[in-house]
């Protein structure tokens, strides 16, 4: 069985993340499953494209999570989640992609 796609685990766990905290209303759930794929994609990250890579990839998931808040105030909250989280997706791709 193949890994799982980086950009894929990010891109989950932002998604992910939230919709435990919202389905559950326990917020700290989510932020552990948020921690998690987080986690996850930091170790692929790490392998695949080396620390510095996966520093500045993590620091974007963080900025992400941190930055869904205030676009959720004008586009709404799922909107803001799936925006971040393709974003993040998409670096994950470029960086990865380029070894």
């Amino acid at each position: 069985m193949g890994r799982i796609p980086t950009s894929v685990v990010a891109a989950s766990g932002l998604v992910g993340g939230y919709g435990v905290a919202r389905w559950t209303k326990q917020r700290p759930l989510g932020g552990v499953a948020l921690a998690a794929a987080g986690a996850v994609a930091a170790r692929q990250w790490a392998q695949s494209s080396g620390v510095g890579k996966a520093a500045a990839l993590s620091g974007l998931y963080v900025a992400a999570f941190a930055g869904s808040h205030p676009l959720a105030k004008k586009v709404g909250a799922w909107p803001s989640v799936f925006a971040v989280a393709g974003g993040v997706a998409l670096a994950s791709w470029a960086v990865e992609r380029k070894g």
